[in-house]
C-alpha cells in the first residue's frame, strides 16, 4: 500500500495496423521511464490505431501483445495499461488490459462502442466495470467514448483514480478537454486521459491533449499537449482524502443502480 502512485503517461503516434512496429516503438519508449514507476498508460488500440479491420488484426489472450505486455511489465517492474483488439469465441472486443509488474492481468471491454465510426458493428460491447485494487489505490479504467457517459464513471465505489485510454480526434478535442476535467471534479478523483497524436490510415488527425487532473479539476500534467511525450507524475492519496474531508460532495450523490 502506498500514499503515492508514480504514473507515466505515453502520448505517441501509432503505426497504422502494424502491431509489431508499435510494440517495438513502445519498447523503446518504455526503456526511458523513471525507476520507481508504478503504472504506465498507453493509448487505446495501441498496437493498431482505431480500426474497424478487426478480422486480420485481432489477437487472443495468448497472443503476441499479451506476451509483450507481460515481458515489459516484469522488465520495467511497473504495471502497463492500454487497449488492444481481442477475438474471443467469434466476437471481437476493444479490450483494455491491465498487466501488473508480476505479469498478471485483468481486463475491461469497452462499454460504449463508437457508433459514429461503426464500432458497434464490429466490436461487442462490454457489460461490466473493472475496479482495480493496485498498491492501495482503487482505479477505474475506461476507454475513449466512455468519457461521454458520466453515469458509467459515477464514483459509487470511492475509487481514487479514473483513467481513459483513447484515440480521440482533433475535430472534437474541445469536448475531450472539457469532459476529462468534469469527470475529475464530479467524482472527486484524479482523472487521466491518454490520447494519441498523428494521422491514422483513414486520414483522421489526432492532437493528443493527454492530461492529468486532480480532484478539484486542476491540470497537474505539464507536457506540450500536441506532441509526442513521456511524462511522469506522482499522485497523492493525501490530496484526495484532504479534499474529500473538506468538500464532502460525494456524500450527497444520488443512489442508483446500472442495469
Amino acid at each position: 500500500m502506498s500514499d503515492t502512485l508514480n504514473v507515466t503517461i505515453i502520448q505517441s503516434h501509432l503505426h497504422w495496423e502494424n502491431a509489431e512496429a508499435n510494440r517495438a516503438m513502445f519498447s523503446e519508449k518504455l526503456v526511458s521511464i523513471p525507476e520507481g514507476t508504478d503504472l504506465v498508460i498507453l493509448p487505446e488500440m495501441f498496437t493498431t490505431g482505431f480500426t474497424m479491420n478487426a478480422t486480420p488484426l485481432a489477437e487472443t489472450m495468448e497472443g503476441n501483445t499479451i506476451a509483450w505486455m507481460k515481458q515489459e511489465a516484469i522488465r520495467s517492474k511497473a504495471a502497463i495499461m492500454g487497449s488492444i483488439i481481442i477475438e474471443e469465441e467469434g466476437n471481437y472486443y476493444n479490450r483494455l488490459i491491465f498487466m501488473d509488474e508480476k505479469g498478471e492481468w485483468q481486463s475491461y471491454d469497452k462499454r460504449h462502442t463508437f457508433t459514429l465510426a461503426g464500432e458497434h458493428k464490429t466490436y461487442t460491447r462490454g457489460e461490466a466495470h473493472l475496479l482495480l485494487e493496485y498498491k492501495g489505490w482503487k482505479i477505474n479504467p475506461l476507454i475513449c467514448y466512455d468519457l461521454r457517459f458520466p453515469v458509467w464513471a459515477r464514483n459509487t465505489q470511492n475509487y481514487d483514480l479514473l483513467i481513459y485510454v483513447a484515440n480521440w480526434p482533433k475535430r472534437r478535442i474541445v469536448a475531450w478537454d472539457a469532459l476529462l476535467k468534469a469527470r475529475a471534479i464530479e467524482n472527486m478523483a484524479y482523472c487521466i486521459g491518454v490520447n494519441r497524436v498523428g494521422l491514422d490510415g483513414n486520414g483522421h488527425e489526432y492532437v493528443g491533449h493527454s492530461a492529468v487532473y486532480d480532484v478539484l479539476g486542476e491540470q497537474v500534467s505539464t507536457e506540450d499537449f500536441e506532441k509526442e511525450f513521456v511524462e511522469h507524475l506522482v499522485l497523492s492519496k493525501e490530496h484526495i482524502e484532504k479534499n474529500r474531508r473538506h468538500l464532502q460532495f460525494l456524500n450527497d450523490r444520488d443512489a442508483f443502480s446500472l442495469e
